[in-house]
């Protein structure tokens, strides 16, 4: 089915809009899966605030003219699904995840931070933790020394009041001062 001018434009606008709030841009062949691995897919692409779309790529081409994802129009051929993420790993973990179970989905490369990324590049993107896991990571090399610092202090608390003798009121004085 084809589209009319005034939807190629609404299109193209809606890409663009993508494109512009968007750190990363994966493109991969869909050709050949099921209607229900596509809706799969698409409904793990939603919940990771991934945006997928099935586009004409003359007009996917027009979108992100201009923008940093201009560096791949080149491999824009053929029946793609772009996958648009503010989320700089986000949408290559989506797609990097399904093409594992799913050998018909092949990823063809995407850009990111204004280059271009292989297959390999994407894969690579994909394998980084996502922010969250990042951040907590950070704040626990952050909390080691301090947590190591008051394990190193309720030990030698805990060495000095082995030592000490409780007093007693049967224990004489001159004990318990020993």
């Amino acid at each position: 089915m084809s589209l009319n001018r005034s939807e190629k434009e609404a299109v193209i606008s809606d890409v663009t809009g993508l494109a512009a709030k968007a750190q990363t841009l994966v493109m991969a062949e869909y050709r050949g899966i099921t209607v229900a691995d596509m809706t799969k897919l698409r409904s793990n692409a939603r919940s990771n605030g991934v945006s997928l779309s099935v586009l004409k790529n003359t007009l996917a081409r027009r979108a992100v003219a201009g923008s940093g994802f201009e560096v791949v129009s080149d491999l824009m051929t053929g029946p793609l699904i772009y996958g648009f993420s503010e989320d700089a790993v986000a949408a290559a973990k989506v797609v990097a995840e399904f093409a594992k179970t799913n050998a018909k989905l092949v990823i063809r490369g995407g850009a990111f931070a204004g280059k271009a990324l292989d297959v390999d590049g994407v894969k690579q993107l994909a394998s980084i933790p996502s922010k969250e896991v990042l951040l907590a990571q950070l704040l626990g090399l952050m909390q080691s020394p301090i947590s190591r610092t008051a394990r190193v202090l309720a030990a030698i608390a805990e060495k000095k009041g082995a030592g000490v003798v409780e007093a007693s009121p049967e224990a004489p004085a001159e004990a318990v001062a020993a």
